[in-house]
């Protein structure tokens, strides 16, 4: 199916909210957006809409994930034209493999943000005494995480080039006729840093399983000062979620049987998946990441020799346990995103249906980031940054522990690797240190053409073009095009 432009969606967005396909159940009325939300109720319906509309598979579903590995190093593909290799190759341009998906759902979720905001905006100023606080809140949090992951698709990293195009901003419904223009990378770092701290006091600090907390919006504080290299923040940010003691790391013992399980202990963000939303069939996220002729999986993706000796420093690291043999008889095939390796296809243990809940953040990145974020802060903390790292570090039983006078950056990164693979966070990670990625193509059997074996961030392809859908919508995008499309 085509792919509809922001300007396109955002016509349609005004009635968005009474369209059953975002909703995990009907509002308490069926008329116009502007007017929906008269109950607490209707705000939480809206609000399983909207995050509802995170996780298709053009989203948190499954490719805004596969992105991170495919492009990081970690993931390598055996065969061409299994589905998403585009991805993995760079084969990118403004007309093919653009992944349009990515801009027309990231602006379709920042629109139904915008609808809820506005909607309790404008109840609050006709008198409503109705608290919508958290709703408001996740709202602000979810635009700003929208804005976040638009704006590292397609612009060039905040520690790279502040000043280039990043993507649109927007904050308000939008006409039928709007004709948003590209903003900096700047200010769209601005303006979702904005949002976050707009929400932080509208929102609970208790756990909410499956909705956004105070917790998860300084979790999503932590990776964008990070990712801004502000590692004093980051460092204070992350510090914060940890010291709370709402979330506490699993266990060696624990950490296997946790992808088998909903909202565990470490799930600081996790996202539910619904019945009829990506159950755990041949386009699930899962499915992309294993081989199994029981299933007829094809092994879309398989993590690289890199990675698999990475993780085999150590022949007893708790995470081989969600590890199991690929095509290639390599142990490489990853089961996080189909409840493990043990009862595989189980799911996460909801009665009715199979597909695993994506977890968006969990603790043991916000561990690694205060880890990383100690180390590079002004004023360094190398001991605080080593053990940090130590606590995630345990489940490779076997490794000495990092010390104030041993503990390196890339011992941060690899650990981080190990932890997150398949939660699509190794390319972001790479990108923003400026470091050199190495593709394990020896695996694909063909000469590759759209990227050399090597790569780091002043290839142009690292940045996805702005897609000819939206250009066709707004003829000015056209001179903001990224560079080499």
């Amino acid at each position: 199916m085509k792919k509809k432009s922001i300007f396109i969606i955002a016509l349609a967005s005004i009635s968005l909210f009474s369209c059953k396909d975002f909703l995990d159940v009907k509002p308490t009325n069926s008329i116009d957006s502007g007017e929906t939300i008269t109950t607490v109720a209707d705000a939480k319906v809206m609000t399983n809409g909207l995050l509802r509309s995170l996780v298709t598979t053009s989203y948190y579903g499954r490719n805004f994930m596969i992105y991170g590995d495919a492009k990081g190093g970690d993931a390598t593909i055996v065969s061409q034209g299994r589905g998403l290799d585009a991805l993995y190759v760079f084969n990118h341009s403004v007309t093919n493999n653009n992944y349009s998906g990515f801009w027309a759902d990231g602006y379709n979720a920042i629109l139904q943000a915008n609808n809820i905001i506005q909607s309790i905006d404008d109840l609050v100023a006709n008198g409503s005494t109705l608290d919508f606080n958290t709703y408001k809140g996740q709202a602000l949090t979810l635009r700003a995480l929208v804005h976040f992951d638009l704006v590292r698709l397609y612009g060039k990293t905040y520690t790279d080039d502040p000043a280039s195009f990043g993507v649109p901003i927007v904050t308000e419904k939008l006409k039928h006729d709007a004709r948003l223009l590209r903003n900096s990378v700047a200010d769209v770092y601005k303006q979702i840093l904005e949002d976050l701290k707009d929400a932080e006091a509208l929102l609970p600090k208790t756990k909410t399983n499956g909705y956004v907390n105070y917790y998860a919006n300084k979790a999503i504080q932590a990776r964008v000062y990070l990712t801004m290299g502000d590692f004093t923040n980051a460092f204070a940010a992350a510090e914060e979620v940890i010291n709370s003691k709402v979330y506490s790391l699993y266990s060696n013992s624990e950490w296997v049987g946790s992808w088998a399980a909903q909202f565990g202990k470490e799930s600081i963000f996790e996202i539910a998946i619904a019945k009829d939303q990506g159950d755990l069939g041949s386009g699930s996220l899962g499915f992309y990441y294993l081989k199994s002729k029981q299933n007829n999986a094809l092994g879309n993706f398989t993590a690289s020799d890199y990675y698999v000796n990475r993780l085999g420093e150590d022949a007893d690291d708790v995470r081989w346990g969600v590890i199991t043999e690929d095509e290639l008889e390599r142990k490489a095939a990853v089961y996080k995103y189909v409840g493990g390796i043990s009862q595989p296809f189980k799911g996460d243990g909801k009665d009715v249906f199979t597909a695993v809940n994506i977890k968006v953040i969990r603790l043991s990145e916000i561990y690694l980031i205060a880890a990383e974020a100690a180390l590079k802060k002004a004023g360094p903390d190398a001991a605080k940054a080593a053990t940090y790292l130590n606590e995630i570090r345990k489940r490779s039983p076997n490794l000495v522990a990092a010390t104030a006078a041993t503990v390196t950056e890339d011992m941060i990164l690899n650990e981080k690797s190990k932890e997150l693979y398949g939660e699509g966070q190794r390319y972001w990670d790479m990108i923003r240190n400026n470091k050199t990625i190495t593709f394990n193509d020896e695996h694909v059997g063909v000469s590759l053409q759209h990227r050399q074996k090597t790569i780091n961030r002043s290839f142009y392809k690292t940045i996805l073009p702005i897609p000819q859908v939206e250009i066709d919508a707004n003829p000015e995008l056209e001179k903001q095009q990224n560079s080499g499309y």
